[in-house]
């Protein structure tokens, strides 16, 4: 996070969704790597929409183009892919929490080492890397960028091994937190996921070339079939010898990011073995099982409540319908020019569809209230364009807790859940009624029968603030000013 420690949040408050952080790809053994790798990282453009990078490797030399922007505005042109060759690259899509973007975030970071060149791209949180980097900043390690990543690359370079991997093993055993990397070496690619494995990685492959991604919708993009997911705690190794895996790591319980399946991935991705489309039309059928009012028409809040209120609409019998039209051509960096039509920044990306909606009663359907500033202006628009009863049914449980493992959410204290109760929350957004799934029913969702109180089978601590690996950073402190030297979480 630019300029704040990463346990620090600062969602922007005109998107009051959490923020999914990166998304990485990679590719071995493939003519065209470079241009592959542009297109898996267009396919994960949702996980971030601020920058992006591609790195390749030739056989003699790596190459490099990291740029501001999308993926589609820096990778669209023969002449830019023409400056990648090789056939291994790995690539990055970055989001930013705050401040400006700058190049030297963008990833992959690269280095060179004395066993040659090594890149680098990671998604995830460090929860100690403050405390790492002041001890490496007081062993001499000059840091080149505010990224968490770049810690990861000092513990590579002082470690006493010799192969690479057996420097990353090093690396990687000294750090807390959740992590999926990819890194390229001059021997092949290398995919990394941690122990609990909190963020996803999967392993695909097209012809003879085998792909790393943090989701399998990269591998449709380009014609690539699945293998598998890359388990918790496992390293895969890619060369011109093919796949060998290993597991240096001591086995804990898996910890799989279960917002992945409510938000952060793509609808047609699957991950860990479960369609994310299908899981979100359970978590809607479950959520009208649970709370249904009498209501005309099922709304999903768009695009990411789309799925869940079709199952909504399909277990409740309650007809579907689109009551509120998205315009999906307005970016990031829309200008506001004047205090005066600020207030209308809603219905820039959102419209109510007035014809469907007068004098019915709606229930909408979205997948989290964070701040809850943006349920209050759909609630309201919805309420303008005539509907006589507006209910909300959310496919999450409240968002109680901020995340510490690569997720952008506000401070606790700025979650609505953390400071009312659902009555007080729906008197706030103003409906009629207000319901989130149950932690029990969102784990029946993904089919289990319930939530293990004692060991949660996901990572759910933003509902439930069972974190399963230490805040280090957050519990011991910031570190002094002279080394507070800004990480970034990726």
């Amino acid at each position: 996070m630019e300029h704040a420690a990463p346990w620090s949040h600062t969602a922007a408050e005109d998107d009051d969704h959490p923020r999914e952080e990166c998304g990485i790809f990679g590719i071995f053994g493939h003519q065209d790597a470079a241009a592959h790798a542009a297109l898996g990282l267009h396919a994960l453009q949702h996980r971030g929409q601020e920058a992006a990078g591609i790195v390749s490797y030739d056989g003699r030399h790596f190459h490099s183009h990291r740029a501001l922007g999308l993926v589609g505005d820096n990778f669209n042109s023969a002449p830019v892919i023409e400056r990648l060759p090789g056939s291994c690259a790995i690539g990055h899509v970055r989001y930013s929490t705050t401040g400006d973007t700058i190049l030297r975030n963008v990833q992959p970071l690269f280095a060179d080492f004395e066993f040659g060149g090594l890149s680098i791209a990671h998604n995830g949180n460090l929860t100690n890397a403050y405390q790492i980097r002041r001890r490496l900043v007081r062993q001499g390690c000059i840091f080149q960028s505010t990224s968490d990543t770049e810690t990861i690359i000092h513990l590579i370079a002082i470690s006493h091994y010799s192969t690479v991997v057996d420097r990353m093993i090093d690396a990687l055993r000294q750090l807390e937190g959740a992590y999926s990397l990819v890194a390229m070496t001059q021997q092949g690619l290398i995919g990394m996921r941690d122990p609990h494995g909190i963020r996803p990685l999967v392993l695909g492959r097209i012809g003879s070339a085998y792909i790393l991604a943090s989701e399998t919708c990269a591998f449709d993009i380009i014609g690539a079939e699945f293998v598998r997911d890359v388990e918790p705690g496992e390293i895969v190794i890619v060369d011109p010898d093919g796949v060998r895996s290993i597991k240096p790591f001591a086995k804990v319980p898996s910890k799989f990011c279960i917002f992945e399946y409510i938000y952060f991935a793509r609808p047609d991705s699957s991950l860990e073995g479960r369609n994310v489309y299908a899981v979100r039309k359970n978590i809607g059928a479950e959520l009208a099982r649970e709370s249904h009012p009498p209501v005309d028409m099922v709304i999903p809040v768009p695009d990411s409540g789309v799925p869940a209120a079709i199952g909504y609409a399909e277990e409740s019998g309650v007809p579907f319908e689109l009551g509120i039209i998205r315009n999906h051509y307005v970016g990031r960096t829309f200008i506001e020019p004047t205090q005066n039509i600020r207030h209308l920044g809603v219905k820039l990306k959102h419209n109510a569809n007035t014809a469907r909606l007068k004098g019915k009663r709606v229930v909408l359907v979205d997948d989290s209230i964070v701040r809850g500033t943006t349920s209050m202006k759909i609630v309201e628009m919805v309420r303008s364009a005539g509907a006589s009863e507006v209910h909300m049914r959310i496919s999450s449980p409240p968002t109680s807790h901020s995340c510490f493992y690569g997720i952008d959410t506000p401070a606790t204290d700025e979650l609505m859940a953390s400071q009312m109760n659902v009555e007080a929350m729906a008197r706030r957004i103003g409906v009629d009624s207000l319901a989130f799934i149950s932690l029990d029913g969102l784990y029946r969702a993904v089919g289990l029968p319930s939530r293990d109180a004692e060991t949660p089978q996901f990572c759910d601590a933003c509902f439930s603030g069972d974190y399963p690996i230490r805040l280090i950073d957050k519990e011991e402190g910031p570190v002094p000013e002279q080394l507070s030297l800004l990480t970034e979480r990726d």
